[in-house]
């Protein structure tokens, strides 16, 4: 799964070496959503790593990431685990301009038509 968010980097982490084969970098994004403002942490691995040292804390971006998530099973008790896999970070364009925000609940503007009702409709409706 593919989503999208904007956002002022809150914090970037140095890169860290989990084994001879893994590398990973995590950034915390500061998210505004209405009232609140969520912090959400991403993280970047192997060759996407770098992508971020273009960048610095207060910058505004929009994220392209995957959502991923995995089951843990120790001693009889499961965990879940979530993670957001950042794969693009780019600087976030003109905030005056509107941008598609990939969220398939946001509101779409009514189109309104005066021709689904006519004068020549019959207005005999049984209720």
């Amino acid at each position: 799964m593919s989503f999208d968010v904007q956002g002022r980097l809150h914090e970037i982490f140095d890169e860290t070496q989990v084994s001879e084969k893994f590398r990973k970098r995590e950034f915390v994004l500061e998210i505004p959503d209405g009232s609140y403002t969520q912090y959400a942490k991403f993280q970047l691995t192997q060759d996407k790593c770098g992508i971020l040292d273009n960048y610095k804390t207060g910058d505004e971006v929009k994220v392209a990431f995957n959502l991923s998530g995995k089951p843990f099973t120790k001693n009889g008790t499961t965990m879940y685990f979530t993670n957001l896999q950042a794969w693009r970070v780019e600087h976030a364009g003109n905030a005056a301009q509107p941008q598609a925000s990939g969220n398939p609940y946001a509101q779409q503007p009514v189109k309104s038509s005066s021709s689904f009702i006519s004068d020549d409709m019959d207005n005999d409706l049984p209720f």
